[in-house]
């Protein structure tokens, strides 16, 4: 009955909430506003609306005309953004590039994993020509702190030629204004950085299935770690240790 009560008590409130009319939030608006102009790094917990901010420059931009890129670090994440935005703005104006996919590389907007945005630059400058896109969405921009590939990032941003306005999305980079300074250096352009406070909006809850597919909350309602959980750690190590 315990363990009854506490799954209920997870899954309490869990569903699809009532249809309201759409608000931005200010963040969101001051972002819009500042990349017509400068370059932005947008810092905000996951769920909050980043990618809405990219979707409606990216709307503004072709509706005048002009290109995007819009850069992932994982190919299976660029796969979703292409379909997501393939649905939005029609398959005829999106390509996608990245070490397995080219298609419809002369699109107007293009997603695609960051190493093959930052390859198109260095192309481009050894053959003396200009990326074309008017604009590059660097998502996940914490990777540039990544010990193994945070030199694509690095590069893809010194390499970008100043007219093109850069777009920097994260939930979870560190220093935000020294790392809008030294864009500011490298690239001789102004960065606004726009943060949004707080946790994120949506809830996370954490929960174990057993190997019977019992369910489990990882926590209980005080904060602390569920008995029933450490009792499972403990019963699994001792078997794993028995197999050795």
């Amino acid at each position: 009955m315990r363990q009854l009560e506490a799954v209920e008590h997870l899954l309490k409130g869990i569903g699809v909430p009532d249809p309201l009319p759409f608000k931005p939030d200010d963040f969101q608006l001051e972002a819009l506003n500042a990349i017509e102009s400068d370059d932005v790094l947008v810092t905000a917990p996951t769920g909050s609306g980043k990618t809405w901010i990219a979707r409606e420059e990216i709307r503004r931009l072709l509706a005048s005309g002009k290109r995007a890129w819009y850069t992932t670090p994982l190919k299976a994440l660029t796969n979703s953004k292409y379909a997501e935005f393939a649905a939005e703005f029609g398959v005829a104006n999106v390509g996608i590039l990245t070490g397995d996919r080219k298609e419809n590389y002369d699109a107007p907007l293009i997603v695609g994993t960051t190493e093959i945005y930052r390859n198109q630059l260095f192309d481009a400058m050894r053959q003396g020509d200009q990326v074309r896109t008017d604009l590059c969405i660097l998502d996940e921009a914490h990777y540039l702190s990544d010990d193994e590939r945070g030199h694509v990032w690095e590069e893809a941003i010194i390499l970008t030629p100043p007219r093109i306005r850069l777009l920097l999305l994260s939930a979870t980079v560190g220093r935000a204004e020294e790392f809008a300074g030294w864009i500011e250096q490298v690239r001789g352009t102004r960065v606004r950085v726009i943060n949004r406070a707080g946790t994120r909006p949506v809830e996370l809850r954490a929960a174990y299935l057993s190997s019977n597919l019992q369910l489990y909350p990882l926590f209980e309602r005080a904060g602390n770690i569920n008995p029933d959980i450490e009792q499972f750690s403990r019963e699994r190590s001792r078997g794993f240790r028995r197999r050795r």
